[in-house]
């Protein structure tokens, strides 16, 4: 039969032709392993301005609070019993006794000693006033230190910034981080730059905030952050209490560099803030712990706009 002959012929080419295509060996597939991925192309990195701003502050200052290193290495004191411009009692002096550190070495400690019945008048109220040798000396950054502070009518204790010496008070300016008075539980956040007068009137930002636990063992954590234009001078400040907002300012026109302000630590005793009021023989005490400089407020400076933006305006005098 000629057709079915001729149909066959054509199956079996078929499966002639269709078995020679499924043995055909593999076409080689590309690797993908043995070799690196290109680099990431330069543009296409973040700035190096944005990694600054992403990357976790660093120390760039803190003391040696060894117990055997001398308070000396870290601060001056600053000497005298002059009232100190606000009729104050107290006589600064350099004795071990009324500035050390503690025997852990994780703080520094200024220590005030009252005795009212002592016969010589210049060991009734002795005390301690540190400054700082470094400055902040840089354009920003952030001041951070555990504080426990003493609570008690007449002391006064502070921790605070004024420009290195010489300087002109109050137009260099002065700032207050901790600070409070005469038995009140109250931390009085301040920035002055003129005098306590009607004239000057606004050129004070203060604001209170109080603070049960000012006493506590464990401390208050208080962060003071600047960001300043050298060129302009102009610049915005903010200070944190526990890691909240607290007050925000504006730079004042006219006053010093912050790069050249210096750390302040003493209890005064009286003075114009008490009202007259003296305190109690006994031995009142600062503490400071983790004191240090950053390169960066906590969080990087990308919290920094919102700090500034939760914080409240200082209130004028």
């Amino acid at each position: 039969m000629p057709f079915r002959q001729a149909l066959q012929g054509i199956i079996d080419k078929a499966d002639k032709a269709w078995g020679e295509l499924t043995h055909q060996a593999p076409e080689p597939v590309p690797s993908y392993n043995n070799h690196p991925p290109p680099p990431v192309p330069t543009s296409s990195k973040p700035p190096l301005a944005y990694q600054q701003q992403y990357s976790q502050p660093q120390i760039y200052w803190q003391p040696n609070l060894h117990p055997e290193a001398p308070v000396s290495s870290n601060f001056y004191h600053e000497q005298g019993q002059n009232g100190w411009g606000n009729n104050e009692a107290q006589n600064y002096i350099d004795s071990p006794q009324n500035s050390f550190h503690s025997s852990q070495g994780d703080a520094v400690i200024v220590r005030a000693l009252i005795n009212h019945g002592h016969p010589d008048p210049a060991q009734k109220f002795t005390s301690a006033r540190l400054s700082s040798h470094q400055t902040l000396d840089r354009s920003r950054g952030c001041l951070s230190a555990r504080i426990t502070a003493p609570v008690a009518r007449g002391i006064w204790p502070a921790f605070w910034l004024l420009p290195k010496d010489p300087f002109k008070w109050p137009e260099d300016g002065e700032i207050d981080i901790m600070e409070a008075w005469n038995g009140d539980a109250v931390n009085h956040t301040c920035l002055h730059w003129g005098h306590f007068n009607g004239e000057d009137w606004n050129k004070h930002r203060v604001l209170e905030t109080p603070i049960p636990n000012i006493s506590s063992p464990v401390g208050v954590r208080y962060d003071f952050i600047w960001d300043e234009d050298e060129t302009t001078g102009g610049g915005r400040l903010v200070w944190l209490i526990d890691g909240t907002p607290i007050m925000r300012a504006e730079k004042p026109p006219g006053t010093r560099k912050m790069s050249e302000f210096r750390i302040l630590i003493n209890i005064a005793v009286g003075g114009n803030v008490c009202q007259g009021n003296m305190p109690s023989d006994g031995c009142y005490e600062t503490v400071v712990r983790e004191l240090a400089m950053w390169d960066a407020p906590p969080g990087g400076w990308n919290e920094f706009d919102r700090a500034w933006g939760y914080s409240k305006d200082g209130n004028t005098m």
